[in-house]
């Protein structure tokens, strides 16, 4: 698609709310395990830097959806989630409100701090 539109229009892309919505839940440790966004927004952004490192497409930007999760614009559901950082509220509005980090905020962190060099959960 990237490649499509930029031989087509010959502008700069940007691509903004890029991401998966998903049912996300708390492991008994507390943690949000969502390794099919990790595997998503990864396989995304190695398709871009091909597009842009291969064939020459001029992507100046990349955006995901929110970073938090959000209620659904379309829907008004809080249980379909797309953020990084989990909000404990459900559809009817109920929960604390606590914030609790994905573990794709911390791969997302990761491949922020290594402009894209680290894509993989945990590499090094």
């Amino acid at each position: 698609m990237l490649n499509y539109t930029y031989r087509k229009y010959g502008l700069p892309i940007m691509i903004t709310e890029n991401g998966l919505g998903a049912v996300d839940e708390i492991s008994a440790d507390g943690r949000i395990q969502d390794p099919y966004r990790i595997d998503y927004l990864s396989k995304h952004i190695q398709e871009m830097k091909k597009a842009i490192e291969i064939d020459q497409v001029n992507c100046i930007g990349y955006l995901t959806w929110g970073p938090i999760d959000l209620v659904s614009a379309t829907t008004g559901q809080m249980s379909k989630r797309y953020g990084f950082i989990y909000v404990d509220i459900d559809d009817q509005g109920q929960g604390t409100a606590k914030r609790l980090k994905k573990n794709s905020y911390y791969w997302y962190q990761q491949v922020i701090t290594s402009n894209g060099a680290k894509l993989e959960y945990g590499s090094e």
